[in-house]
């Protein structure tokens, strides 16, 4: 819900607008968003001034309420604060009263959210409010302008720009780019060193600069740092003036290039390598024109910089031979291949042509093919010397090779010790805690299931000791002859026979009177039960009963076969008894 009340005017405010726009290369939307923030700016000023002695805490997140609200037609705008409607107002700020609200909305019910207008009279905004909304709209348009140029130049990085002279600062030039036709101009600085020694700067003359990298960040001056000294220029330079290079028949392998020599009574020079897969065409010349015609284009533009065209070529030896053009060489010697150490062998009126002045020819040989080039005299160089001292460095950095793979082999084989040492105390470790889980394992299955174990070896005068036990109990006199089933098997006695005579009482009894020597000898007697489907069948003998019992023996039980050849002889005896 919105309640409206006021708003600050702000006569010329769309024209203020648009002027921003032009004048800064910037969309409407971008300045819109940068004007509401700079007054909001300016509330968070006022506000605070107006409870300078309250013991209101204005942290970073205190207005992430408030918003400003631009009216372009009206010219003005006005600052919403959003406020949840509870019982009892502990911030102004950021609460409102239930009763308040209800008196404009009945329906508004606790935890709502409401905005209202809190824009401070025209009068009361103050005049440093005014001068923080100034300042942070002049900070907001810059950040806009640069990530507006960012976003533009990112994707043209590595690449050469047209500029146009505007001013100088120190030992600066600023430079106005465009990164294409129609688009604004953004200013770009050259630096002292990446100028060119014979370059001479006029204001609105057009050159040609190398874009080195887009700056980030908030710090001041161009975001744009180009280059006239970077290789990447002669590259561009090139390219544009030998169709065989755009059409990829010359390919440009390698560039080392000295813009700004250390000592001034060197000029600048640049070495080139290029190739190409065409038999019947030549790189060098495509690169050097018709009486070079193509390569003087490019010199015009470095301002009388020096090129040195040369052919690549995949033999070491050859190509670094040909890098000290226009040296001439005898032999090249590659003394270290893995090291990249070379000796090249001149004549003794080349040394100084091979070197270059002031070490500048060799210097760029070498960061042209990646070799260290040792210049010497062919006359004066000893093979045997030469070849002796490379065999001893050779031997030296083998020897430390050496080292290096055997310390490392120990560094591995200590870990290795200490990984299976680990894994040792770690197996012993588990193998101790299993040990004292079997320890605890049978007492444990002893109390909780006795009768679960089928290879469980049974105590018969237990068994017979705890039946006699339990008949004592029930009262029903002599012991019955389920004692000799159970010495044989306590489970298949319980699941057979019991169930059988809890089942069947009412179809008939057969009761077997077995008599025994000495006084530990007990009577057993059996009561074999028969279904009520066939009361005709008769009872089953005790030998019967014995070898039942037997058959359902789990074939894992041990049984004592003394036991129940007793049982069976009792039996025996007590059935012969019975029959007289």
């Amino acid at each position: 819900r919105f309640f409206v009340m006021s708003m600050v005017r702000l006569p010329g405010l769309q024209d203020m607008i648009e002027g921003i726009s032009r004048e800064r290369n910037l969309p409407k939307t971008s300045v819109e968003a940068a004007l509401r923030e700079a007054l909001l700016k300016g509330y968070e000023r006022y506000r605070r001034t107006q409870d300078l002695d309250s013991r209101i805490t204005f942290d970073e997140d205190y207005f992430t309420t408030f918003e400003v609200e631009l009216d372009t037609e009206d010219e003005g705008f006005r600052v919403l604060s959003t406020k949840n409607i509870v019982d009892e107002v502990g911030n102004a700020d950021h609460e409102i009263a239930l009763l308040e609200v209800r008196e404009v909305a009945p329906e508004a019910q606790l935890g709502d959210t409401v905005i209202l207008d809190v824009t401070p009279a025209q009068d009361d905004f103050g005049r440093m409010a005014a001068i923080q909304t100034k300042q942070v709209l002049a900070q907001k348009l810059r950040d806009q302008q640069r990530k507006l140029i960012q976003e533009e130049f990112q994707d043209l990085e590595g690449t050469v720009l047209q500029g146009r002279i505007l001013r100088f600062e120190r030992q600066s030039v600023i430079v106005a780019v465009t990164s294409g036709y129609g688009q604004p101009e953004v200013e770009a600085e050259l630096h002292r060193r990446e100028q060119l020694p014979n370059d001479n700067y006029r204001a609105n003359a057009p050159v040609k600069i190398y874009l080195k990298r887009v700056c980030e960040g908030t710090q001041r001056g161009p975001q744009l740092q180009v280059s006239r000294a970077d290789a990447g220029l002669v590259v561009y330079l090139f390219a544009n003036e030998v169709p065989e290079i755009e059409d990829d028949i010359v390919r440009i392998v390698a560039v080392a290039r000295e813009a700004n020599p250390p000592s001034r009574y060197v000029g600048p020079r640049t070495k080139i390598a290029v190739d190409t897969a065409e038999r019947d065409v030549d790189p060098v010349g495509a690169c050097i024109g018709a009486r070079g015609s193509r390569i003087q284009v490019v010199v015009n533009e470095l301002r009388g910089e020096k090129i040195d065209v040369i052919r690549w070529s995949p033999d070491p030896a050859t190509y670094i031979a040909q890098a000290l053009s226009p040296a001439r060489v005898d032999e090249v010697r590659l003394m270290n291949p893995d090291d990249r150490q070379a000796h090249v062998l001149v004549p003794e009126d080349q040394l100084s042509l091979a070197i270059g002045k002031e070490g500048q020819n060799v210097r760029l040989a070498a960061r042209l093919t990646g070799w260290k080039i040792d210049i010497r005299d062919s006359a004066n160089y000893d093979y045997e010397a030469e070849d002796k001292a490379a065999a001893e460095a050779a031997a030296e950095r083998a020897r430390i090779e050496a080292e290096r793979a055997a310390a490392l082999a120990e560094e591995e084989a200590l870990a290795a010790a200490e990984a299976a040492e680990l894994a040792a105390e770690e197996a012993a470790e588990l193998e101790a805690e299993l040990d004292e889980g079997d320890e605890i394992a049978p007492d444990t299955d002893i109390d909780t299931a006795p009768d679960t174990d089928p290879d469980t070896e049974v105590d018969p005068e237990a068994v017979t000791e705890a039946i006699d036990q339990d008949e004592g109990d029930d009262g029903d006199g002599p012991e019955e002859a389920e004692e000799a089933s159970a010495v044989a098997e306590p489970d298949a006695f319980e699941a057979s026979d019991d169930s059988e005579l809890e089942e069947n009482n009412n179809d008939g009894e057969a009761d077997v009177a077995i008599a025994a020597e000495g006084e530990n000898e007990a009577i057993a007697e059996v009561t074999e039960d028969e279904p009520e489907d066939e009361p005709e069948e008769e009872s089953p003998g005790p030998q019967a009963i014995a070898e039942d019992s037997l058959s359902e023996e789990s074939p894992e039980t041990d049984v004592d076969e003394e036991a129940v050849t007793e049982v069976t002889e009792v039996t025996e005896e007590g059935g012969a008894d019975e029959d007289a």
